[in-house]
Parts: C-alpha cells; structure tokens; sequence
C-alpha cells in the first residue's frame, strides 16, 4: 500500500530542507509537537530522525526531546490510515500452526544450549489449525535436512499466524542458531524473506521481561508462554507457566497425551522413536489450545487498535490507549502534548481485618471502578484538548456491554466466542484507563488526575466496608475494588441479589456491584495473600509468600498441603504434614528436583568475575559452579544445584553440587538445611492450628523464608 512515513515535531527547523520530505503541516493546538513531517520512503524518515537527534542531542521519544518518531513502519500506517486488521473475520478464520522443537544436550551438561556441536534438534513438531499433524524426525534427518524440511512445511501450510510457547526465547532462537551453523536460511516469510529479529522488552505489572522479538513477513508470531504471563498479571490463577500444567489448568490435555521427562529425550529417541514423536506432537496441539484460550481477546484488539495482532500481544493496554488517542489527534490534525515527567500516585484501599480459615465467603465487587469513577465526575487528562479520552472509554465501555449482551443471547457457539473475546478485550482496555494517566510514555498521562481516581476509589472501599459490618457480615479482606466477606447469619445463596442491593445503599452515582466469587472457604494469612477454594474443591493461592518462584518445589508443594488441611477444617494434620516431610528429608526419601535451585546466568562468567572482584555484586552459588565445571556457559545458560553439607547453617556458596551430579544411591543433600526449610513453613502456620476460625488481623513479626 502507500505510505508516507511521518515525524511530528516541536520545530519544523529540524527537518526542513531534508531529503524526501513531502509536506511539513501544522496542527491546531498549542500542544508540543504541533508539525506533522510526512516523506516519501521510509529510509528519508530514518535520514531525518538521525538528523533531529543529531541537532537536538536526544534518541527519539527520549523525555524533552523535540521530535517523536515511532519506529514500526506497520504501527504508523495504520495510525494513519486509520485502518486495522482481520476486518470481517473472526479467530476461528485463521490459519494457526504450532511449532515445537525437542532437542538432546551433551552429556555433562543441564540444559540445552545451541551454541554446542554437540547439541541438536532431533524433532520439530508441527500442528494446525485445519488438523495437519506432522513432525520433522531428527532420527531419519540430519540436522540440515530437518531444518530444510521444516522450512517447507511451513512455506507449503502458509500459516497467517505462528504459534509456540517460549517461542521467542528457546524454539526460534534455537533453530536459527543452528541454521546459521548449518548455513541454512529460514526463509519463512511469505515473501520469501529470513525470519528477522531484534532485541524487545515487555513490562507486565511488576516485571520486565527482556526477550528477542522474531518475526516473518507476513506472518504473526505468538508466543503463548507471553500470554500466560499477560493473563496472570490480571487473573492470578496460574499453577505455573510451563505448557503441560498451562494445558491441564484450561482443559485443554488430552486425557492420554504423551510426557517424557526433559532430562530422557536423547535415551527415548535411541530406545522408543515413536514415542518421542507422539510427544512433540502432543506438546504442538496443547500449543494450539492453549492459544485458543488466550489469544482472542488480543485478535479482537487488533481489529480495533492500530497495532497488528503480533504486536497487541506483545504491548501494554496503556500503549494501546495512547495510539487510539495518537490515531484520533492525527486524523483531526491537532497537536500532540509532550509526556508529563513522572510523579508519585496513591494506591488503592488494600486492608486485612482477619486473619484464619472463612466459611463460606462472598467476594463483591465494583464493577470496573476507576473507569466507572472517571466517567461518573469526568476525570481526564487536562491536555486532551479534543476531549478524545472521556470519548473512547465511553464508547469502549458501551461496547463492551453490548457484546456481552449478545453474547448472552445468541445460540449460536462460534459467534458467542467471537463476542466473548471482544467484550474481554474491551475490559482489558476499559480497565487500563486509569493505569495510562499514570503511564510515563503517554502524551496524555496526567499524574493529578491519576490521584483524583485513587482516592475517590479507597472512599468507595472504605464505604463498602463500613456498610458490609452494619449488615451484619464480617469483612476479611478488601482489595482495590472489592470486598471479601463472610455473609450475615442466615444469609442464603437465593438471597445473593437482595444483598447486593442492600450493600450498595449509598454508592455514588454510576457505579455498580456485582458478585464476583462464591467459596466454600477463604484463608486469609496477611495482606494481598490467601487462599480460596471453591464449590469444586480447587484450591488457588494467591499472594508471593505462597507463589513466589523464589522458592524450591517442594516448599510450594509443603505450603499448598498445609494450607489444603487449614480450608479443610483438618489444623491437626499441619503437624503431621509437617513430621511427614521431615522425615522424607531424613530418610532420603527426596527427589533432587524437589530441592534443587535453578537460576538463569545473565552475564558472562567474565563480567561476573569483574563485578565481584570490583564489589559490584556477591558471589553466587550459580556462577561458582560454572566456574568450576570448566564449560563453555553463556548468559541464558542455567545452571541446578542443590546444598550439601552439614547444618542448617552451612555457608551455600562452599556447599553446594549439580543437580545432575547428585546419586540417589548416594545421596549427599543437607538434610538439616532442607529440614530447617521445613519448619520454617511450620512456624508460619503454626499460630493458625491453634484455633478455628477468624481473629481480627494484628499485624506481627513472622519467620522469613530465605532464598537459601
């Protein structure tokens, strides 16, 4: 199609008289960038960023700068020509294929690393949409054929979108590593051209996940294991982000699907072939339906927002909000303010008044409250001049109750998906109005009206919460926009709505409640973390101190049994979980994997010695170990170990071996260390074996799990 790529501008002197410069336009307003600079290729528009950051001395977008240039060529023709994507189509129209590669590690070493000979891909598996299943058999290829044969396939299938998980960060990475040893090229765009990559970032609430982004003319490539983390930002429910747990939690495992243990793919490929392959398979449909689950509401995103789908799974809702916003200010040729430096904003109203095992519990809460706020006393960004962000959410909101509407009424199974998908990505949106007027990358963010928002919100907590103990009902924890709450004596399910009703005498104007959650049993430990169980028995645990990734396996799997016999009424068995697990460790009884420590090496082992020869860092086990084993480790390497030794107070870093070095037959793990582990967890838990029930929240010192 045509294109003029596009700079705006805070002073048209920076680029006149450049090359290829087809109009120099002002825009009404007197916001910062008020000159839009169109060119007529896109290497001009590249020529002229150069030369607005060579006179003004700062990278494009960087704070101050004079000029904004957005660097995806597709994300600036679709802000302009106010076109999207998928137009007509639903998920269910496209053409997917999972990929997944399974590869053997040299002999000595943990994990697989493409960078040695002797590691190698031995099976790609391919899955579609249409029902194609194939795998490319390193056991009747060499490793150049596979690759060659893979390439086809591909190109042959013509998929509109990739699918895999971890795709970005081992399969594509792995694959174009050898294929560069191999010198094979990975022509898998539909032009015919190499898969390209760069270096990417993606912000998901707390965390930064640095990644290379891959990508293949057009095509989409989406990386489930992305979407997994996207979706527990939001919902917190996810056991893990491995695929196989991914499958299983969303239903979508074959009851008899195949699984092998990582560390045996080059024993099975020698001894059973074809169960190897019937693995890789498996794992490539799981992809596919993990996928089915996750990425329609990000498909619906990109018929809306001037993104394409690859890039609205890979990018914030605030960034999104921003290019509606940009898009609009574009097509009616008005200025563009500059971002507002960062500022501090107040939280939500986050309380714990209880403390112990609720039953049953009621969960209320505000029906998307910030935005619902916004609306209600028309709280903006003060540069919107064209009123632009009251608009869109407006029209987003009313949207959103639109397809969940129809998405009710109709019978019709796939047009009731397509609906379900676009009213979850319109809450996604909705509900990240408030977090872009806190945004430091928005040209609209507006940290006041940031404030404005929080504090009316903790007053409709904190009124919910008044009101919850005039009825009667006992609060046990409030979040941002809700409430949980053991119900008055006497209530009945029939009787949820009356209740509903009852709680929102007195709510402002505009805002709405509904009932979120029903549970057999809540344990609420402290703030921001608990426990609920639900009418089908399942357990989620919510909260670091039960979750955090920081800790070995088997004090996840110590602590969710604990918790388990707490909601279950059983506070006697705690102490013989506890004894149980003692004594395991006592007797030997442990598999390494339950206790071994597995960290990503980020740096080379050169960089590390600097640092800590400089004092820039401590020592680390990881890396000592590395060292000592002579091999040729890279950042992204990993590296498993577990604690020997003596004594709960062993010093780690002199006492610890690889998880692959250690012998069951003669087993050398810490068993004092691993015990004291143990009854940390014990103490933890053990004040609330101690009495049945609730007791208001007092907050107390408490032991502390350590990283080791």
């Amino acid at each position: 199609m045509p294109f003029s790529p596009f700079l705006l501008l805070a002073d048209a002197a920076l680029v006149e008289s450049t090359a290829g410069l087809l109009s120099l336009e002002p825009l009404d307003g007197p916001s910062v960038f008020r000159w839009l600079a169109r060119y007529r290729a896109w290497a001009d528009a590249l020529a002229a960023r150069d030369r607005c950051r060579e006179a003004s001395g700062a990278g494009a977008n960087m704070p101050g700068a004079p000029y904004r240039f957005l660097a995806d060529p597709v994300h600036q023709y679709l802000l302009v020509a106010g076109r999207t994507s998928f137009g007509g189509l639903a998920f269910g129209d496209l053409r997917r294929l999972a990929l997944d590669i399974e590869v053997v590690t040299t002999a000595g070493y943990e994990f697989p690393s493409a960078a040695r000979a002797d590691d190698r891909i031995v099976a790609v598996a391919l899955a579609d949409s249409s029902g194609f299943r194939h795998v490319v058999r390193g056991d009747r290829l060499d490793e150049r054929l596979l690759l060659e044969e893979c390439t086809r396939i591909i190109r042959e299938r013509d998929p509109d979108v990739i699918e895999g998980h971890n795709i970005f960060r081992f399969d594509l990475e792995y694959l174009e590593a050898r294929a560069r040893r191999h010198d094979v090229v990975l022509r898998w765009g539909r032009d015919g051209s190499a898969l390209r990559r760069r270096v990417a970032r993606l912000q998901i609430a707390e965390r930064t996940i640095d990644y290379r982004r891959w990508d293949a003319a057009g095509r989409h490539v989406v990386d489930t294991w992305m979407l997994a983390q996207l979706h527990d930002a939001g919902a917190r429910d996810l056991p893990s982000f491995g695929l196989k747990e991914l499958a299983r939690h969303f239903g979508v495992a074959a009851p008899d699907r195949t699984y092998i243990d990582a560390s045996q793919v080059a024993r099975t490929l020698r001894e059973d072939p074809e169960r190897l392959v019937a693995y890789a398979i498996d794992d490539a449909v799981e992809t596919l339906g993990v996928a089915a689950v996750l990425a329609p509401p990000y498909f619906a995103q990109a018929q809306v927002v001037p993104f394409d789908y690859q890039t609205c799974t890979l990018r914030g809702a605030a960034a999104k909000i921003d290019a509606l916003m940009l898009r609009e200010y574009l097509y009616r040729r008005h200025a563009v303010p500059a971002p507002q430096p960062t500022a501090p904003v107040g939280g939500g109203h986050t309380v714990i008044c209880q403390q112990g095992v609720a039953r049953p519990v009621l969960h209320v809460d505000v029906t998307s409250l910030y935005p619902s706020l916004m609306l209600a006393h028309s709280i903006g960004p003060a540069s919107d001049a064209l009123g632009v962000f009251p608009a869109l959410l407006q029209h987003l909101r009313d949207f959103r109750i639109r397809a969940k509407r129809l998405a009710r009424e109709t019978a019709e199974p796939a047009e009731r998906a397509h609906l379900g998908a676009l009213q979850q990505s319109f809450k996604i949106l909705i509900n990240a109005f408030y977090g872009y007027l806190a945004f430091s990358g928005g040209h609209w963010n507006d940290y006041n009206a940031a404030n404005r928002v929080t504090a009316e919100g903790r007053a409709v907590v904190a009124s919910l919460l008044e009101r919850l103990t005039g009825l009667g009902a006992t609060p046990v924890e409030a979040d941002t926009d809700g409430v949980y709450f053991v119900p008055p004596p006497g209530h009945r399910p029939d009787d949820d709505d009356a209740l509903l009703e009852r709680i929102a005498v007195g709510l402002p104007a505009g805002l709405q409640l509904e009932l979120d959650g029903r549970y057999a049993a809540m344990f609420s430990y402290k703030m921001k973390t608990y426990a609920l169980l639900d009418a089908r028995d399942r357990l989620q645990l919510k909260g670091s101190a039960f979750r955090s990734r920081g800790l070995e396996p088997f004090q996840r799997q110590v602590i969710e049994e604990v918790v388990r016999a707490l909601l279950d009424g059983r506070p006697d068995e705690v102490r013989r979980i506890i004894d149980r697990r003692l004594a395991d460790f006592g007797a030997h009884r442990v598999d390494v994997r339950a206790f071994a420590r597995t960290e990503t090496l980020q740096e080379s082992l050169d960089a590390y010695r600097l640092k800590v020869n400089a004092g820039a860092r401590s020592v680390s086990a990881a890396y000592e170990l590395a060292a000592a084993a002579g091999r040729a480790l890279e950042p992204g390497d990993q590296i498993s170990y577990y604690v020997t030794g003596h004594g709960a107070g062993v010093a780690v870093n002199g006492h610890v071996k690889l998880a692959s070095q250690w012998d069951p037959a003669r087993p050398d793990e810490n068993v004092e260390y691993y015990q004291a582990k143990v009854r940390e967890i014990w103490e933890r838990f053990r004040p609330f074996t101690e009495f049945d029930g609730l007791r208001p929240y007092v907050e107390e010192p408490e032991p502390q799990l350590n990283l080791f």
